[in-house]
């Protein structure tokens, strides 16, 4: 199944927190490739792409966090008004739900385009769908662009 990791690191919701996940990856040669907050009320979540996913966890883990992992979808598409659309389109006609999206950081691949990185309910029928509808999916390789 071509996915990527996304590490997932539950926080306080407070000044300094998210600095704090940044400084411990930076200091330790990680960088983040893209990125989303979701704040929960008093706590929130950091969900994010680094350039060596199984070395996080290690690093987090080691600063005291506990981080968790899962797959994620990245599709690349073109930088245009109804692009997005067209990604959610495939999707709803396969009856997959988007329970999340966001964009890659400065994805830099072919000029003119984005990557971007969904959370779904199925992603083996996510992933079935964008292949048939010929979207350029990316795995490890991803990583080292």
């Amino acid at each position: 199944m071509k996915t990527i990791k996304e590490i997932a690191v539950k926080l306080e919701n407070i000044p300094g927190a998210l600095s704090n996940v940044s400084e411990v990856l930076s200091a330790n040669g990680i960088s983040i490739l893209a990125l989303t907050v979701r704040p929960e009320g008093k706590t929130g979540a950091i969900h994010f792409v680094a350039n060596d996913p199984d070395r996080v966890v290690n690093v987090l883990e080691s600063a005291g966090l506990s981080p968790t992992v899962q797959e994620v979808i990245a599709a690349e598409i073109p930088h245009h008004p109804g692009a997005v659309n067209t990604l959610l389109k495939i999707l709803k006609l396969a009856e997959v739900n988007i329970e999340y999206l966001y964009s890659w950081i400065g994805f830099p691949g072919a000029e003119g385009s984005n990557v971007m990185l969904l959370g779904v309910d199925n992603p083996a029928q996510a992933l079935d769908a964008l292949t048939r509808e010929w979207v350029q999916l990316y795995g490890d390789e991803l990583y080292t662009l």
